[in-house]
């Protein structure tokens, strides 16, 4: 069994997701509740649960409040959240799972699914959460799942993405490059604004390492790293005005 604890501060909230899991996931059992930071500090502190279903707003505080407190957190964390912008892009940028209100019920039992398979967010990824949460400005940090670890990188290092299948390759300088476990295109969603363009439906670059671009052999960019990245026909315009603008 899973040991779950839910913390949000409205009762019909708690209600309402403890009868889902009952309903659509019997493999988690609820070992209790809690609807503030004061009162979900003293739970967990008294039972060890494998996961906790964490609200953002509570009646004396966040959801992150209670991450910074315990400092070390033993435990895997799926946030609940109404809607908030700039949290979600925060779990998305530091590969913290999140469910938004109303729950879907398919949405919840894939995330309960996911966490046999999953660990405890290390240090590194809750500090990467609290400080996107903390800065108004755009992350500049990204965790990334490969298969066997989660790895925080900095943004500005990477210099191009490649798709493979339902996975995609980023690529850093010195030949590094990691093999992660989601698609081109969630990464192509996730970037834009810093400056990561989709050149052709396999690549997505950083414009930012961009060398050069060759108009010989149908066009391709030549990247900081050496590499060579094709250039669709559709996407020649974009890069020419990308180029432009450098």
């Amino acid at each position: 069994m899973i040991k779950a604890v839910i913390i949000d501060d409205i009762q019909e909230a708690i209600d309402l997701l403890k009868s889902d899991l009952a309903s659509y996931c019997p493999e988690v059992a609820l070992i209790g509740t809690a609807d503030s930071v004061v009162a979900c500090s003293k739970l967990l502190r008294k039972v060890q649960p494998d996961v906790v279903f964490l609200d953002i707003q509570l009646e004396d505080g966040t959801g992150f409040d209670i991450l910074e407190i315990l400092g070390t957190i033993p435990f895997k964390i799926i946030f609940t959240t109404a809607s908030d912008a700039h949290a979600i892009k925060a779990f998305r940028f530091s590969a913290i799972d999140y469910l938004l209100k109303p729950i879907d019920p398919e949405e919840l039992k894939a995330a309960v699914a996911k966490l046999s398979a999953s660990r405890p967010a290390e240090p590194e990824r809750i500090d990467l959460l609290l400080d996107s949460v903390r800065n108004t400005s755009s992350p500049r940090r990204l965790a990334l799942h490969t298969l066997d670890k989660i790895q925080v990188v900095d943004i500005a290092e990477i210099i191009r993405c490649e798709s493979s299948g339902n996975y995609t390759t980023f690529f850093f300088g010195e030949g590094e490059k990691l093999l992660v476990t989601k698609t081109l295109k969630e990464f192509d969603k996730l970037l834009n604004e810093y400056g990561f363009v989709r050149v052709h439906q396999s690549h997505l670059i950083n414009s930012q390492h961009i060398k050069e671009y060759i108009k010989t052999e149908g066009g391709y960019l030549v990247m900081k790293d050496g590499s060579h990245v094709s250039v669709s026909i559709r996407k020649k315009p974009l890069v020419m005005k990308l180029l432009d603008e450098l």
